[in-house]
Formats: structure tokens, C-alpha cells, sequence
């Protein structure tokens, strides 16, 4: 199991997270954005720069995830491409997407977008709380230790 992470709107709080997750396992964490971050040093852990550009890191994500891999974005046409390839997706406040709950998410998303468009106001995402922290964190162990147990079954 490899981490993919859509690093460029992944809340600090959250990296953090992934990268203890990642020393604690020994699993790979690949971060992927535009503009460069600080990660710390560490041979699991990775930051890929790729060119500025609409969809530039989802498309890099996309093409090198694969079966069984493990994703974190809060976008959810990233989301919906690898559950595409059978990898796991999971959001930033500990939503994981799967591929029933990855259709209405779109249909929703692009609800919201339509109505974006003619000029409603839609307010923008709630704040990022301690709750969605815990929620992510417990979400990420849960889908780790599934995936280190599958991965012993091999």
C-alpha cells in the first residue's frame, strides 16, 4: 500500500498525521503538489512538484496509483478516478469514498457548482475542527491496519 496525498489544499494538521503514520508503518507517503512544502526527512516520505496547472497533481496521482493504494483528497473527481483503479480514497475530515457513495458525492458536487454558477451564494466548506481531525486519524488507522493485514495474507 502506497499513500498518495493531494497535498496542495491538505490541511498542515493532517500531513502531520500522515507523516507519523508513515514512520510508524514504514508504508510510502508520497505528497504531490505545484508549489513546494516542508516535509520532514524521512525515506518513506516524498514530495513530487509537478507543473502548475489545472488537475496537474490529480492527473500525476491518477497515473501512478494503483490497486489497493491509498489516497487523500478532498476533491472528489480525484476521487472518483482512483476508486476507478480499485485504490482507497479518503477525504481530509475522515470520510472515506467508495464507489456507491462517490456517485452522489459528484451529483452533489456538481449541484453545488450549477448553483455557484447562477450566482448563488453556497457559503464554502465549514471550518476545520478537532472532530475532523479525530475523524480523519481514525479513519487513516483503520484503512492502514486493513491494509498491512491484507498485505500479510499475500
Amino acid at each position: 500500500m502506497h499513500i498518495w496525498v493531494d497535498a496542495d489544499a491538505c490541511p498542515a494538521v493532517i500531513k502531520d498525521i500522515l507523516f507519523k503514520a508513515a514512520r510508524r508503518t514504514g508504508l510510502p507517503l508520497s505528497l504531490v503538489a505545484n508549489h513546494s512544502m516542508s516535509v520532514p526527512p524521512d525515506k518513506h516520505i516524498t514530495l513530487t512538484l509537478v507543473p502548475s496547472g489545472f488537475d496537474a497533481a490529480d492527473d500525476y496521482i491518477v497515473e501512478k496509483c494503483e490497486a489497493g493504494d491509498l489516497v487523500i483528497t478532498s476533491d472528489i473527481p480525484l476521487a472518483s478516478d482512483v476508486l476507478g483503479k480499485n485504490a482507497l480514497a479518503l477525504n481530509t475530515r475522515g470520510d472515506e469514498f467508495d464507489k456507491s457513495s462517490i456517485r452522489a458525492a459528484l451529483t452533489m458536487r456538481d449541484f453545488m457548482d450549477t448553483m455557484r454558477s447562477s450566482g448563488e451564494h453556497t457559503g464554502g466548506p465549514k471550518a476545520f475542527s478537532q472532530r475532523d481531525k479525530q475523524n480523519f486519524a481514525n479513519a487513516l488507522d483503520r484503512l492502514l491496519t486493513q491494509g498491512l493485514k491484507a498485505k500479510k495474507r499475500q
